[in-house]
């Protein structure tokens, strides 16, 4: 069976739309698409959203409006009694960050990591989040799942995730404890699909919207898709698609092939 992921930041299903994001839904017709930065709410998705191109959709809303939020279209079968919505933990839950699926005992997970803000004003609220993640997909893994996580992590991991490390060691999405916590995400098992096929730098997914940043790819890589080791034999590609407008993000991908 062979399995096509992507992940993209949309900042703003609305925008997102006019800038021609259902006719790339269509052209890459992928079976799983997770969404991040949907910023809608779920009474407020456009009918034609909801079922586009034979896709069910799922959807998880911040309580803020226009803020945050995440989503995933799937075309893999879906039980509605293996659909998850946050972690459990109201403080993180009301922002709309985590949604998830289970097929085939593999967890699919679409998460919006927070941003820990100028100053890292949000930077423990940041590490909390990440930590209760990485304690809720431990207790999936030990009911014998498999996880594929895909999303707006908001880290750059090493100086090769971003173009100028150095200018930004004190700066939200590089400080040394968000790149503490991703290596000890990695440490626990979880795999960084990108760096199996890719081991050198320049290889960016968001770019800030100041003109000519993203043509001069300053940029960092904050979207990523991790998976279990029980997935790696299976894992044939991942990509990042630079050239894909329409966000501030673009998007990555991921594909398997199934037993």
């Amino acid at each position: 069976m062979s399995l096509k992921i992507f992940s993209w930041n949309l900042n703003g299903i609305r925008a997102a739309a006019r800038n021609g994001f259902f006719s790339w839904l269509e052209t890459q017709s992928p079976d799983v698409l997770l969404l991040q930065e949907v910023r809608c709410a779920d009474a407020d998705l456009q009918p034609d959203w909801l079922a586009p191109l034979g896709y069910r959709s799922l959807w998880c809303a911040a309580e803020k409006k226009g803020y945050s939020g995440v989503g995933i279209y799937t075309r893999l079968p879906v039980s509605d009694d293996e659909i998850y919505r946050g972690l459990g933990q109201p403080s993180f839950d009301n922002e709309g960050r985590i949604l998830a699926f289970a097929y085939s005992k593999t967890l699919f997970v679409s998460a919006y990591f927070p941003n820990s803000q100028r100053g890292g004003v949000r930077l423990p609220y940041k590490i909390d989040f990440c930590n209760h993640l990485l304690d809720w997909l431990t207790d999936f893994r030990k009911r014998g799942y498999e996880v594929i996580i895909g999303g707006d992590f908001n880290i750059a991991h090493t100086p090769l995730d971003l173009a100028n490390p150095k200018q930004n060691e004190k700066n939200a999405g590089y400080l040394p404890e968000e790149r503490q916590w991703m290596s000890k995400f990695i440490e626990n098992g979880f795999i960084d699909s990108f760096r199996m096929f890719e081991k050198g730098g320049g290889h960016y997914t968001w770019w800030s919207q100041r003109p000519g940043i993203r043509e001069r790819n300053i940029g960092w890589r904050l979207d990523y898709h991790f998976i279990t080791a029980g997935l790696a034999k299976s894992v044939v590609a991942a990509g990042i698609f630079p050239a894909v407008k329409g966000s501030d993000h673009c998007p990555v991908s991921l594909e398997l092939q199934l037993e």
